[in-house]
C-alpha cells in the first residue's frame, strides 16, 4: 500500500498453476452487525502527525462510521462529505499475527477513477524497526484508473517505493462478482494468487534482511483509500459513494 512509482512487470492470467491449501488455521467470517474488536483495530485520521496522508498523499480521512457488516461481510464504504473523503482502514495488529501460510480473502471491488482498496500485511515489529525495514506484503491492490488490472506488491528494506518488487496482472472484468485473492508464504518464497490462479512468486536467491523481512509474525490490513501518489491524482468525484466488499479473511497452513 505504501509507494509512490512501483516497478511492474504485466502478465496474463492464463498461463500459470493452482493454488494448493493446508488446513484451515484461522477465518474471519463477518458474523454479527459488528466487527469483532478482540480481532480488530481502527486505524483513524488522515495519518497526521507522524504519516500525513498516509505516505502517499492520500486524500482521505478513516472513521469508525465509514463500514457496516450485513449477512456476513465487511462492507467498507466510501463516502464524499462535502469538500472531504471518508472510509474505513482497520487492522489485526497485536491480536491476530502470522508467521507463513496461505493467507486469502474474497472481495468485490469498488470502480472509479481515484479509488484505491486493499488487502495487505505489515511486519509486526514496524514499531520497533520502522518501514520499509519492517517489511510490506500487498496481496491486493486495485486503482480505479487501471480497469481490469490486479497489483501484487512486495516492499523490502533493499526494495520499496518506487524500487518496489511488484507485478499486475490484467483480468478481464475483474470489478464485477467476487473473486479471491492471496498469497502462500513459506520460509522459502511468496506466491500470490487471483481466483487460485498463480500470478507472482518472490523468490530471492540471497535472503538477506534487508531482502527478506518475511521470516516474523505479520498482520492484516483492510482499507479504501482515495487519490494518491498511486490512487490518483486524480478524483472523479461522481463515483461515490463507493463498496468494498470483503466476505472473508482466511489463513490456512501451508500444503
Amino acid at each position: 500500500m505504501k509507494k509512490t512509482a512501483i516497478l511492474l512487470l504485466l502478465t496474463s492470467c492464463s498461463v500459470f498453476g493452482q493454488v494448493k491449501k493446508g488446513k484451515l488455521l484461522w477465518e474471519e467470517s463477518f458474523d454479527g452487525n459488528k466487527l469483532n474488536e478482540k480481532t480488530w483495530n481502527y486505524e483513524l485520521g488522515d495519518g497526521c502527525p507522524n504519516i500525513c496522508g498516509w505516505g502517499n498523499n492520500e486524500r482521505q480521512i478513516y472513521t469508525t462510521e465509514n463500514h457496516k457488516l450485513v449477512d456476513g461481510k465487511l462492507i467498507i464504504t466510501v463516502k464524499k462529505d462535502g469538500n472531504k473523503y471518508t472510509s474505513t482502514r482497520i487492522t489485526t495488529a497485536g491480536k491476530k499475527e502470522f508467521k507463513y501460510g496461505y493467507m486469502e480473502t474474497r472481495a468485490k471491488l469498488p470502480v472509479g477513477q481515484g479509488i484505491w482498496p486493499a488487502f495487505w500485511m505489515l511486519g509486526s515489529n514496524i514499531k520497533q524497526v520502522g518501514w520499509p525495514k519492517s517489511g510490506e506484503i500487498d496481496i491486493l491492490e486495485y486503482i480505479g484508473k487501471e480497469p481490469d488490472m490486479v497489483f501484487t506488491t512486495l516492499h523490502t528494506q533493499a526494495n520499496h517505493g518506487d524500487k518496489a518488487s511488484s507485478h499486475k496482472t490484467k483480468f478481464e472484468n475483474i470489478e464485477e462478482g467476487f473473486h479471491t485473492y492471496g498469497v502462500d508464504w513459506t520460509k522459502e518464497k511468496m506466491d500470490f494468487y487471483v481466483d487460485g490462479t498463480l500470478v507472482f512468486t518472490f523468490n530471492p536467491k540471497d535472503k538477506t534482511e534487508d531482502v527478506w523481512p518475511f521470516n516474523q509474525p505479520f498482520y492484516f490490513i483492510l482499507n479504501v483509500a482515495v487519490g494518491g501518489n498511486f490512487g490518483g491524482p486524480e478524483v472523479d468525484d461522481s463515483i461515490f459513494p463507493q463498496e468494498f466488499i470483503i466476505d472473508y479473511v482466511r489463513v490456512y497452513s501451508n500444503k
